[in-house]
């Protein structure tokens, strides 16, 4: 794993958190899209060299529905960049870890992403993150 590549926040209405971290980070969100796959809509800051992710739940059966539902807001995973997505993933499942998904799905900010089961990761769910080319 290279370094952090985000940390994601789950909240419940994206409007008013954008404009909460907005005004924390001093700079608007610089992207907004969807992720269909993962039913949330996200929107990213830079804060220095670390991105922050916001991401809020599109229908009521989505993770991050079940996520604040369960836990309320607040911080919901932490993304690593990684070089070579298919390699980590063998080699944290050789380590034990349990995958979410077997083969990287698309992500949101031009990504490959893959999760880790959070039984396995100290209750942290990771992210591993591949930059699409």
């Amino acid at each position: 794993m290279n370094k952090v590549e985000h940390i994601g926040i789950a909240v419940k209405d994206l409007a008013t958190s954008n404009t909460l971290f907005a005004k924390l980070f001093g700079a608007p969100a610089y992207k907004e899209e969807g992720v269909a796959s993962e039913g949330v809509i996200t929107s990213f800051f830079q804060a220095g060299p670390n991105k922050i992710e916001l991401l809020q739940a599109t229908h009521p059966d989505s993770p991050i529905a079940k996520f604040i539902e369960k836990r309320g807001e607040g911080i919901h995973h932490i993304a690593f960049d990684v070089t070579d997505i298919h390699a980590e993933m063998a080699r944290l499942q050789e380590e034990g870890f349990v995958l979410l998904n077997e083969t990287p799905k698309l992500g949101a900010d031009n990504k490959l992403v893959c999760f880790l089961h959070p039984k396995t990761t100290n209750g942290v769910l990771i992210e591993l993150c591949q930059e699409r080319v």
